[in-house]
């Protein structure tokens, strides 16, 4: 294709002319064209359901994971896990702007990070230098293609790279919080101790009347401690996401029978839909952010219930989500060394 696409089609090789994330390969090659820019990548934060499952598929090896980050990068041209279909998100600096672009992205040599899944960007490693599986942050040297349509974010000086890195990753979802939360709900959130975990548990505290409306759920004691500490006097609650019936017996107790309003769904490993399902009262909502979700599982689950609730798709952009989730740590200290430490 001679043409550029600004959704980027014409990076399609397989099969031609596909949206970049239905592609099974893209192309990097240049020179470029209009509306195009290239960036230099530093850094890779693959998203969280994706790094999970390559740490235990490669026995929690750093090495083995790069190897096989590497791996997809080859054969796909992006970082595309089959797996999950997932895959996160970069820091670089913008190396070139195709010709002709009147009014491009970013200018050379600003620092950005992508906003855009890496399953929609074109990318080449070089190198991979270091892999954490903690903070999911890998340290490449390589290039990438962003589109006339594509999302970033100009990095800011005021804050910490990789705490800039770790939160734009999740921005969609404390912003959808903050759209989703009523000063009236019962909300919980399953998976409150990960990053997007903890923002969400902030932004819906700040949102109700009192924060105990809030019910901060993970799998751990020191897990879910993080959410509670980002946001003192939520409702905290251990078990097992998985276990449907037992986290809506729990819940039940929590909330007088009555159950909650809105369930936000954060977590990293899959058959976690039921419990979501069983923990919404009827006519409530479920904003599963977690890339980990079976979506035909939650739809047919809830119908097989009898459960007559409004289920959301985590999209993970909302209009002014860098923005809003950077001011969230620049007002709040706690979520700073929260989220640093993820």
């Amino acid at each position: 294709m001679d043409t550029a696409s600004p959704f980027g089609t014409h990076r399609a090789v397989d099969p031609a002319g596909a949206l970049p994330y239905q592609a099974k390969r893209l192309d990097l090659s240049l020179p470029l064209k209009p509306g195009e820019l290239l960036i230099d990548v530093e850094r890779l934060n693959i998203d969280s359901a994706s790094m999970t499952q390559l740490a235990a598929a490669h026995g929690h090896d750093p090495e083995r994971v790069g190897a096989a980050i590497d791996a997809i990068v080859e054969t796909c041209g992006k970082m595309h896990n089959p797996v999950t279909g997932s895959g996160g998100m970069l820091i670089g600096r913008v190396a070139a702007v195709g010709p002709d672009t009147a009014k491009p992205l970013a200018q050379v040599g600003d620092r950005i990070a992508t906003l855009v899944s890496l399953t929609t960007t074109p990318l080449r490693l070089d190198r991979i230098d270091n892999v954490d599986l903690t903070s999911h942050q890998v340290v490449v040297k390589g290039q990438a293609l962003l589109f006339e349509n594509s999302l970033l974010a100009v990095l800011p000086d005021d804050l910490p790279e990789t705490l800039v890195l770790a939160a734009l990753d999740v921005c969609g979802a404390p912003a959808q919080t903050h759209r989703l939360v009523g000063p009236d709900d019962r909300v919980l959130i399953i998976g409150a101790g990960g990053k997007s975990g903890i923002l969400c548990t902030y932004v819906a505290a700040k949102q109700v009347r009192d924060p105990r409306q809030v019910i901060a759920f993970d799998y751990k004691d020191e897990i879910v401690a993080r959410a509670a500490e980002a946001a003192p006097g939520v409702t905290t609650m251990v078990g097992d996401a998985t276990d449907a019936v037992g986290l809506m017996l729990a819940v039940s107790a929590a909330t007088d029978h009555a159950m909650v309003d809105l369930v936000i769904n954060c977590v990293n490993v899959p058959n976690t839909e039921m419990a979501c399902i069983l923990a919404t009262k009827d006519r409530g909502r479920i904003y599963f952010f977690s890339m980990a979700t079976n979506f035909q599982a939650a739809a047919l689950g809830a119908e097989s219930v009898g459960q007559d609730i409004d289920m959301l798709i985590g999209n993970g952009y909302a209009r002014g989500h860098a923005d809003f989730t950077l001011d969230l740590l620049r007002e709040s200290e706690v979520l700073r060394r929260l989220l640093q430490g993820r």
